[in-house]
């Protein structure tokens, strides 16, 4: 069931849009992206024999994905452009339930500026690190490790 509705994806993909993604999800649903036109659809094994639940939702800015806001159910065996057809109704019925989006993005606050400290005469621009490179915590690992090489092989010593 799974490599039939992967390739049916990949039918209904490239008829819905020529710019697409096409993947398989943990859950054996598969999953078409339109990133373009900001829309999913996911077709995944029902119960029934030969029948798939088709979803669509959205695209969220940043490239994640709302829940679905339409589903049916449709046949496997209709042809392809049918579950196209299928597919164009549950986009539509997305697209008319979605809130209108701006051009514009919306403006990130600025940060908090900190006051620069002096540069040091001589040092490169970017060596923020004063003082000792290695801290007590690395050196307490060292040690750590040396006294376990150090009992390792005075016990390996002591067997000859």
């Amino acid at each position: 069931m799974s490599a039939q509705l992967r390739d049916t994806a990949r039918e209904l993909a490239g008829l819905l849009w020529r710019e697409h993604t096409v993947y398989r999800e943990r859950s054996g649903s598969v999953v078409i992206r339109g990133a373009h036109v900001e829309r999913w659809i996911s077709l995944s094994p029902t119960g029934g024999q030969d029948q798939v639940l088709l979803r669509a939702g959205r695209i969220l800015d940043g490239g994640t994905t709302a829940p679905a806001r339409s589903e049916t159910v449709a046949s496997l065996t209709l042809g392809t452009s049918e579950l196209a057809t299928v597919c164009r109704r549950l986009l539509a019925d997305t697209a008319a339930g979605a809130a209108p989006r701006s051009t514009a993005r919306p403006r990130r606050p600025k940060k908090a500026s900190r006051p620069r400290r002096a540069q040091a005469a001589g040092r490169p621009r970017g060596a923020g690190r004063t003082g000792r490179h290695t801290g007590l915590g690395s050196w307490v690992v060292i040690l750590g490790l040396v006294a376990v090489v150090a009992l390792y092989l005075r016990n390996l010593a002591g067997t000859f």
